[in-house]
């Protein structure tokens, strides 16, 4: 495995804790702007205790290019970029139905090279709540695992993979998409 990749600060459990509490303050604040907007809260989806390397960066500045291309046709409220130990988070308010948004986002979840890397989450104000819009509710079918092609969160809640064999995909992932780079535009899709 490339070491390069996982090279970052290992992160505890509380310091996770504390980002993600961060990060729901941070969506309830950008909602709360303007409650009609709906909000793309930009993730990686890297297991275990490394959430930040410079290779992930470059990795999600190359998504950062797709979400910013899929959502060329409107102007975004606010975009707002964070690079943090605990990971990186960007999050964009936009003037598009949630369900459109959603969409978009799946697409660049499956077909970017590097799709299956990040959690694009869009969320809207219900009231007082944050809501996410799922894949089901889109009849779409759910992401699926890394290592096996199974359904992702069932293979995440019965921990069915180790961190290790979760690792060697995202390195797979991560090479084969500087592999396509060589050979595609500056928006990588599928070069399988």
């Amino acid at each position: 495995m490339s070491n390069s990749i996982f090279s970052g600060s290992k992160i505890s459990l509380s310091e996770m804790l504390a980002a993600r509490e961060l990060r729901v303050k941070t969506q309830r604040e950008l909602l709360s702007a303007d409650t009609e907007e709906v909000l793309l809260s930009a993730t990686m989806n890297i297991p275990g205790p490394v959430k930040y390397s410079e290779t992930f960066s470059q990795v999600f500045q190359r998504v950062m290019e797709a979400i910013e291309e899929a959502v060329n046709d409107v102007t975004p409220l606010v975009n707002l970029f964070r690079e943090e130990p605990t990971g990186i988070e960007y999050y964009l308010l936009v003037p598009l139905a949630k369900e459109e948004l959603k969409h978009r986002m799946v697409e660049i979840e499956e077909n970017h090279d590097y799709g299956r890397l990040v959690d694009l989450d869009v969320l809207s104000m219900d009231g007082e709540e944050i809501q996410a819009i799922g894949r089901a509710e889109l009849n779409l079918l759910p992401r699926k695992c890394f290592v096996c092609d199974a359904n992702a969160k069932i293979c995440g809640r019965s921990r069915r993979h180790t961190i290790e064999e979760i690792q060697t995909k995202i390195v797979e992932i991560v090479e084969k998409g500087k592999v396509c780079l060589l050979y595609t535009s500056p928006s990588p899709r599928d070069c399988s």
